[in-house]
Order: structure tokens, then C-alpha cells, then sequence
């Protein structure tokens, strides 16, 4: 028992010096005393530059003797002992960037991330010692100076062994080939340099593609422009995961199959000749938006004190014992925005029993909404999910920064935004393969529709990606239009990229049926099940363009409000949009909707079950919640981005990362900036009787055909509940006779909740038409 004790204590001992080290207090101190040691070193170096006659060979016995002693450096004796040691002992005047070491380390516990700081620390190790070797390769101990010369001890007697083995000029040559293999790992100059004699690019436009790089903004030219998480992590780092090393690997290169069946009229001779077909060289000198367009909005590592922690638990633990449910453990787990207290009842207690008193824990914790989750997924715990007083907003830039996102091999990573465990949150598109997004008006779905589109263009190329963009409000997605000649797709007859009207979103989205048709009939030539496939031997030069083989992008249709655009199209969007929910994600288009309340007048059965994937912010009732996410959930949210995911089985609660419209338009001027194509990707159009709903036969006319035609005229107004009421008929046939006096000319279209427009004035041109039907 005593010996338990004692473990225990040695346990709660180690703990609270872990979290004294994790303290932000202590990493500011310590960020403090680096500067003052680094400032110290300076003075102390500089002061031995003048007076290293009295100061060198200054022993460590000597630092704390008497007064007696003196010395000339203004560091005193210690910055005398410390000048001599790394001066006149070790790496002479190269010794100077040791101080440059301590700010680096300094700037990093501040979180001023201007570069990586591991990486900078060993660059700035390795020149001080090529440095301390030239200098004394060059100028030998100079007669004494400083000690033992410019290069102190270590370069002198590292030069003379060198030019002892290999002589001067040997030496010289090492040195060199030494500096530059230091440039060519520790800067983007191999990457300049490839670029700038690429083999591969047009000799017409060789010429003419100049990138614009805003000024001030520094952005190595990318070495492979598949590799978007490469580029991120070079142009910017910041946040707590940072990469050890940049990731090489090309994301739209799959691992091809072996097609030993492969058809002969689509075999390429040039197979191997040419290597590899790389799209991206269309735009070889595009270049990723840099981290450093983004903002930094995190206020630290928690804003939960310890005292709301431990009162939250007592408070939980007295709740349950009055119930007589006692609790054998329990473990806080602080997010963003919400803390997860898992909890682990004592034996024999029934689940259920916890899970009835969400409203009176909800009481006695004061929270906005408490959500239960009993048990959770994978443990053998029971989850309370508690608001934070002070929840912290999740950047957009901590979430592109995070190694999770970076090293993801996903083909279309999307970072949403942040876990209860604080855990970054990737999920890839391709796997989901349509996301529908539903929430209350003003809890964040625009803004969760900006991280998804901010996290594909910081991850994919132009020739990779286009967006389809459906704004019927007119000013959420606007700003994109800067990107339309790199990322977006239209109708040629669009004016603009972003689509705004209703009859061009029904043309727009019959397009893609006919391109996801014309995708599938390229893939039944090509003998692959997807595009991931298609696109690898397509890229291996396995399929001849010449049979009309041709590289497929990603296409993602972006709609908002999409229950506005029911109540004004109805079924010709229900059409193209049920069909491209079934059939589309084999071939890389994905629907991505945002509704306010995804009932079934809004969104059929068909269209929702081709959406497993969903996003839930805020609703104010649980009927709400059980119509987005098929449960309860949704409405104990807290709002401001708080939101649950559904992928599988349960609901995963997220804090929506937080992209402001400044950073958007930064990001979208740093891309719109930048050589283009020509115009944006052209969808092929398509006729009006090809597509919609199927055409209506004349020449199958109801019997009230003409008596509801005349009805109409008389009345002038044209609606089915009216032809239903005057001529005693069910709706459904009422509906079928009103489909038959639009495709006679007789009635206008559709117009939502309106009555269809008469297109005929009087009883004589209704004869006349009439007359002239088969």
C-alpha cells in the first residue's frame, strides 16, 4: 500500500513538471532569456574583436575570482571566457551565428515561425563550420590574431590536415562543392534553376509565361506543380505541426495497373519514348498561394483554466450522484470550442440512464447545450460534450499548415477544420463523394463552404481541378471570379463565371450530364472503372489522344441556396442534379449543396440518399437536426462554425476552421495575377429538348386537353390546382395535362411558387393552335 503511495506521488510529481514545462509562461521566459543570452554573446564577441589580446586564454577557474582580476571585454569575465572559448578555441569569427541560433530558437517558442526553425538551426551549424574551415584554409592563424586566426582553432588545424591530404587546391575544391550542396538542400535555387531550362516547355510560349509575384512576398518557383502539399509547406509554415522534411510526390500519378488486355486501336507507339504526360505544364510556372496570405487567429494552445475544469467536473459528478450514478473516472479532453469529459460509470449503471439526464447536467453546468454520447465509438467511455466559456476560433492557416494536411495522399484533401482532441480534420472528397451542408442562417455554412474551396486550390493545380459555381444569392462566391481563367467552368454563352440565374444554372448542370456521359463513354473505350485509372494511363501514355482520349480534371459544382433554386426551377434541376448525384463520382464530378433545412420538398429521397456525407451546423430544433443528419445532435451545437460531420455511423463534432473575406481576396488575387488559360473551361452546351425531363407526346392528349385549355385562356392563370377544382380531376393527372399545355405553347414554364404564365391571349388563337396539334 505504501509503496502504491509513493508510485502515485512520483506519478502526480512527473505530471505537474510536464505541465510546468508546457506552461506558456515558462516557454516566454525561456524565449526571453535566449534573446538576453544571444544580445550578451554579441556584445561579448564585438568587445573581443578589440581588446582579444588581455582577453584570450581567459580560464573558467577565473570567471568568479576576485575583483583583482580584470579584464577588458564589457561582457566581463564570463563574456570574456565565453569569446575566447568560441573564438580563439573553436570556430572563430563564425562564431557570430551561434547568437543567430539562440533567436531563431527564441522566435520559435513565440510562435514567429519566419522559417523552419530545425532546418535553419542545422544550416546555420553546418556554415559555421565551412566557414570556420575557409577562414582558416585563406588565412592560416594571421600571425596570432584572435588567437589562433580568423578561423579560430578549429579551422586552422581542420585546413592543415586538409591541405595535407588532398593540398591547397583540393581543399579548395572540397570547400566548394561543400557550400554548394549547403545552397542547393537548403534553398529553392535547384528549383529556379530547373525551371528556368525546362526541356519540356513550348518553345512558342517560353517567352511570354512570366509569373507576377506581388512584391515583398517571397515564393520559390515549385520544382513539381503536382505536388501542392510541397509548395504549401515552402512557402509558409506556421502552427505546432511542422514538417521535418518537404514531401516529394506527385498527387495525380496513381499506381497504374498492368492492362495486359488493353485494346489495339488505343495503344500508343510513343508509349516510353516521350516519358510521362504531365498536364500541369500548360501552366509550368504556376505557383500555390503562399501560408502567409492567410491569418493567424489562434489566441494559444487552451483558453479552458483549470478552475472551469475541475468545476465542470464537480459539478457533472454531484449531478450524477444525485441519481445515485457514481463515477469510477473521468477525463477532460479540451477543443476549440467544446471540452470532452469521458467518463467511466461504476458497474452495473445503465447507459441509458446517463443519457436521460443531458437537461438537467445542461442545468446544472449553465451551458448553452450539452450533447451526450453514449458510448463513444471505439472506447468504453461515456463522452459529455461541454461549451467552452472562451471557445477559440480555429484558423484557416493553422489547418493548412498541419502536417495531416500537407503529407495527406488524398486526391481531393479538404482540411474542415479541428477535433475535440484539437486533431486537425482531413477528409477526402473522391471517398465522401458529394457533401450536402445544412444549418441555420448565420452559424457558418458560407463560411465552411470557403474552407473547401480555400483548402482544394491550396492543394491542387489549374490543369488538376475546375469548380462549377452556383450563387443564387449573388455575393457569397463572387470573389472567385478573380480565378476564372485558372480554376473555373462555364457555358460559353456565360457571361460570367460564377452562375447567379436560374435558367443558366438548368443549361450549366445539363452540361455536366452530357460531360459526365462523354466521360463514361471514354472510360468504357479505355477500360477503366474510374478517373483515378483513366487519368494514370492517360498520364503513362497508355491512351492515344488521337482516338479522343484527353486528361480529365476533378470538377466540383459548388451550389448555395439550393432551395431557392427549387422553388424557382423545380423539377428541370431535380432531373440533372438526381443524375449526377447517382452516376457522377466514378468520373470526378462532386456535388457539394447548401440548404438551410434539406426537407424532402427541398431535397428528394433520391438526391439524399447519394449523400451520405454531411455537414450540420446549428439548427434550432431536433426535427431539424433528424432532417439533416437522420438524428438528434445539430441543435445542441453552439454555433460560429461549431458543426458535426457525418461520414458513417456517428457524427463527428468539428470547429469549422475560419477563412475572413480579406484572406480570400488575397488569395484569389495572388492566383488571378498569375498566366492563365486563355478563358475559363468551356462545359459543351446543351440543347434544351436533349435534356430535362422527358419530352411530353401531343399526340397523346388527355380528353380534358382542350377543355382545360380553354380554362386556362378564360381565366388567364395558369395553375393545376385551378384545372383540378373546374374539372373535378386528381392531381396527378391534373399535373400531366398541365406538362401537355406547356409543350403545346399554350402555358409558360415552371416558375416555382407562382402561377405559369398564359401565353395565349384569346379563344381564336387558341383555335388556331389547337387546329394546328396532330
Amino acid at each position: 500500500m505504501a509503496r502504491k503511495k509513493k508510485k502515485n506521488g512520483f506519478v502526480r510529481f512527473f505530471r505537474a513538471l510536464v505541465d510546468f514545462f508546457k506552461d506558456d509562461r515558462f516557454r516566454y521566459a525561456l524565449g526571453i532569456v535566449f534573446l538576453l543570452v544571444a544580445v550578451f554573446m554579441i556584445l561579448s564577441f564585438i568587445s573581443y574583436l578589440v581588446h582579444w589580446k588581455t582577453d584570450q586564454d581567459f580560464e573558467w577557474a577565473k570567471v568568479f575570482s576576485g575583483p583583482e582580476i580584470r579584464v577588458e571585454n564589457q561582457g566581463g569575465k564570463l563574456g570574456a571566457w565565453l569569446s575566447d572559448l568560441f573564438i580563439n578555441r573553436w570556430f572563430g569569427l563564425a562564431s557570430f551565428l551561434f547568437p543567430v541560433i539562440l533567436v531563431i530558437w527564441a522566435m520559435a517558442l513565440y510562435r514567429i515561425r519566419l522559417l523552419k526553425t530545425w532546418k535553419a538551426v542545422r544550416n546555420c551549424l553546418l556554415l559555421i563550420i565551412l566557414l570556420s574551415v575557409t577562414l582558416g584554409l585563406f588565412f592560416g592563424d594571421a600571425g596570432g590574431m584572435l588567437g589562433s586566426g580568423p578561423g579560430g582553432q578549429h579551422g586552422f588545424f581542420i585546413s592543415k590536415w586538409l591541405v595535407a591530404s588532398i593540398g591547397h587546391f583540393g581543399a579548395i575544391f572540397l570547400l566548394l562543392i561543400c557550400y554548394v550542396a549547403l545552397l542547393l538542400f537548403s534553398t529553392g535555387f535547384l528549383n529556379w534553376l530547373r525551371n528556368q531550362r525546362n526541356p519540356f516547355r513550348p518553345a512558342a510560349a517560353g517567352d511570354m509565361e512570366d509569373v507576377i509575384d506581388p512584391a515583398g512576398e517571397e515564393q520559390a518557383t515549385p520544382e513539381e506543380p503536382e505536388a501542392p502539399s510541397e509548395r504549401v509547406g515552402e512557402a509558409q509554415v506556421t502552427g505546432e505541426n511542422e514538417a521535418a522534411g518537404t514531401m516529394e510526390r506527385d498527387e495525380v500519378e496513381m499506381t497504374i495497373e498492368d492492362m495486359s488486355g488493353t485494346i489495339t486501336d488505343d495503344f500508343n507507339p510513343d508509349e516510353g519514348a516521350l516519358g510521362e504526360y504531365d498536364p500541369t505544364l500548360d501552366l509550368p510556372k504556376y505557383q500555390y498561394p503562399p501560408l502567409s496570405l492567410l491569418k493567424d487567429y489562434d489566441q494559444g494552445d487552451t483558453t479552458v483554466s483549470n478552475e472551469e475544469l475541475i468545476s465542470n467536473k464537480n459539478r457533472i459528478v454531484e449531478t450524477l450522484g444525485n441519481y445515485n450514478i457514481k463515477i469510477d473516472k473521468i477525463k477532460a479532453t479540451i477543443g476549440p470550442t467544446v471540452t470532452l469529459y469521458e467518463i467511466v460509470p461504476a458497474p452495473g449503471i445503465r447507459i441509458s440512464k446517463i443519457k436521460s439526464l443531458e437537461d438537467d447536467i445542461a442545468l446544472s453546468l449553465a451551458a448553452l447545450g450539452i450533447r451526450i454520447i453514449a458510448p463513444i465509438p471505439g472506447k468504453g467511455t461515456i463522452g459529455i460534450e461541454v461549451p467552452n466559456q472562451n471557445p477559440r476560433i480555429v484558423s484557416m492557416k493553422s489547418v493548412l499548415a498541419s502536417k495531416k494536411f500537407q503529407d495527406s495522399e488524398m486526391e481531393l484533401a479538404i482540411a474542415i477544420g479541428k477535433t475535440v482532441s484539437n486533431e486537425t480534420f482531413v477528409f477526402d472528397l473522391t471517398k465522401t463523394p458529394h457533401l450536402l451542408v445544412a444549418g441555420a442562417t448565420g452559424q457558418g455554412k458560407s463560411v465552411g463552404l470557403n474552407a473547401v474551396i480555400t483548402s482544394l486550390l491550396y492543394k491542387k493545380h489549374p490543369a488538376q481541378l475546375k469548380f462549377v459555381l452556383i450563387d443564387p444569392k449573388k455575393v457569397e462566391l463572387s470573389l472567385y471570379s478573380k480565378i476564372e481563367r485558372h480554376f473555373l467552368a462555364k457555358l460559353p454563352e456565360s457571361e460570367e463565371a460564377i452562375i447567379t440565374d436560374t435558367r443558366q444554372v438548368i443549361h450549366t448542370l445539363n452540361s455536366l450530364c452530357a460531360e459526365m456521359d462523354e466521360r463514361y463513354n471514354l472510360l468504357k473505350m479505355a477500360h477503366s472503372r474510374n478517373i483515378s485509372e483513366y487519368n494514370a494511363r492517360f498520364i503513362s501514355r497508355k491512351l492515344n489522344p488521337n482516338k479522343g482520349h484527353r486528361f480529365m480534371p476533378f470538377i466540383v459544382v459548388i451550389i448555395d441556396e439550393f432551395a431557392d433554386l427549387i422553388m424557382t426551377a423545380g423539377r428541370e434541376i431535380e432531373y440533372p442534379i438526381s443524375r449526377l448525384a447517382q452516376l457522377a463520382r466514378a468520373i470526378g464530378i462532386h456535388l457539394i449543396i447548401a440548404t438551410q433545412r434539406p426537407t424532402t420538398n427541398i431535397i428528394t429521397g433520391v438526391i439524399k440518399a447519394n449523400f451520405p456525407a454531411r455537414i450540420a451546423f446549428r439548427v434550432t430544433s431536433m426535427i431539424d437536426s433528424r432532417t439533416i443528419l437522420d438524428g438528434p445532435g445539430a441543435d445542441q451545437l453552439v454555433g460560429r462554425g461549431d458543426m458535426l460531420f457525418l461520414s458513417g455511423n456517428e457524427p463527428i463534432r468539428l470547429q469549422c476552421a475560419f477563412i475572413d473575406l480579406p484572406e480570400i481576396d488575397a488569395m484569389t488575387d495572388f492566383i488571378g495575377e498569375q498566366k492563365g488559360y486563355p478563358a475559363a473551361m468551356m462545359l459543351n452546351p446543351v440543347d434544351e429538348e436533349e435534356s430535362g425531363s422527358p419530352e411530353v407526346d401531343l399526340d397523346k392528349r388527355d380528353e380534358k386537353f382542350e377543355d382545360a385549355a380553354r380554362l386556362v385562356v378564360m381565366h388567364q392563370q395558369g395553375s393545376t390546382s385551378l384545372i383540378q377544382r373546374k374539372l373535378a380531376l386528381g392531381y396527378n393527372r391534373a399535373g400531366r395535362i398541365v406538362d401537355q399545355l406547356e409543350a403545346a405553347g399554350i402555358l409558360g414554364p415552371f416558375e416555382g411558387s407562382k402561377a405559369r404564365q398564359v401565353l395565349v391571349q384569346d379563344e381564336s388563337s387558341l383555335d388556331q393552335i389547337l387546329n394546328e396539334l396532330p
